[in-house]
């Protein structure tokens, strides 16, 4: 039952618990892969790019639309993780806060 008087103690803790899952998010890091690992790109939770790394073998001056495509699908690999990542801390965020699960 909703009690009106912790209104503002539950938004301190909702408001400490975002403030965590940022920091987690930030030291949260995952990967994409393209090209058999030839290409791998890393972000943050926070989806800033924190490597790239392209294995000479991928680079083909006469064909560098290969290597834009590869770096295009390891960008996205790595974006479909970081989603997955947030997803589930989202989740756990409001299973800690008691709300229902299938809000995420």
């Amino acid at each position: 039952m909703f009690d009106p008087s912790k209104l503002t103690e539950m938004m301190q803790q909702a408001q400490q618990m975002q403030e965590r899952m940022q920091q987690e998010l930030k030291q949260t890091v995952v990967e994409g892969q393209a090209g058999g690992g030839m290409v791998k790109v890393q972000l943050n939770g926070l989806y800033e790019v924190t490597k790239v790394a392209i294995d000479k073998a991928a680079v083909d001056v006469n064909d560098l639309t290969l290597l834009e495509d590869l770096v295009r699908a390891a960008f996205t690999q790595a974006l479909a993780r970081v989603e997955d990542v947030r997803t589930d801390n989202a989740r756990n965020m409001a299973g800690a806060m008691g709300l229902p699960g299938g809000m995420f």
